[in-house]
């Protein structure tokens, strides 16, 4: 498994010592000892639980930080394939749901959309499909930020799980189809696989950016509940 280079390793140690700083802390002033966590009160407080498992945090703040990865994946494809950039930085960008590039180039970017198929397919949602009609080819690409102890299950969990919608999408649109895992650790972990999958992507994905994306999301997570 891959981490991060310099300058993203040094905003961790900065996150880690302001969260040891509070933990310390919080320890000093409570007079009571409970290890539950504050939010969903189901399970132990421990940082994993805060970066990736707590219920009550995944209704939002995971999926803020989810999907400003997906946006600037996004941004990227749309920069690749010819799609006119409604914003001059991928931070500021709204992805739309369908996208067509232009300059004769025949490829459709869909965002958050669920795939019709003939038959029911329980996985039928991917965060962006790209659908090239000149090269018969279509591209499936699944983002998850997960415990960092997670990156390699996740990846293979989300290739199995898309496999059904991967074969339906192949009969019904004749295109030759595969599944991208975008899979980044809270604290930016990436597998050894990552950096191939994200080649494959249309567009110039900086993997440190990613990562950097990642990162920062989790801080404003950890900023929100431990302070």
């Amino acid at each position: 498994m891959h981490f991060v280079s310099s300058g993203i390793l040094s905003i961790i140690i900065i996150i880690i010592i302001i969260i040891i700083i509070i933990i310390i802390i919080t320890k000093i002033l409570n007079t009571e000892t409970d290890s539950k966590c504050r939010l969903c009160q189901q399970f132990d407080e421990t940082i994993d639980h805060i970066i990736s498992a707590c219920p009550i945090l995944a209704k939002e703040h995971y999926i803020k930080r989810h999907d400003r990865v997906c946006a600037q994946l996004h941004f990227n494809i749309r920069k690749e394939t010819g799609v006119q950039l409604d914003k001059k930085h991928c931070y500021e960008h709204v992805p739309e749901s369908v996208e067509t590039g232009q300059g004769g180039i025949t490829i459709t970017i869909l965002w958050n959309q669920q795939v019709q198929t003939d038959r029911t397919i329980p996985n039928n949602k991917q965060d962006i499909i790209i659908r090239d009609n000149e090269k018969r080819t279509c591209m499936l690409i699944d983002v998850a930020i997960s415990g960092n102890r997670n990156v390699i299950k996740k990846e293979v969990e989300n290739i199995v799980k898309y496999k059904d919608l991967t074969i339906e999408i192949q009969r019904m649109w004749n295109v030759k189809t595969k599944v991208i895992p975008v899979i980044i650790g809270g604290t930016g972990p990436i597998s050894n696989s990552f950096r191939k999958y994200v080649s494959n992507i249309p567009g110039n994905h900086e993997v440190k950016e990613l990562q950097k994306t990642a990162i920062l999301g989790t801080a404003h997570i950890l900023r929100k509940v431990l302070t």
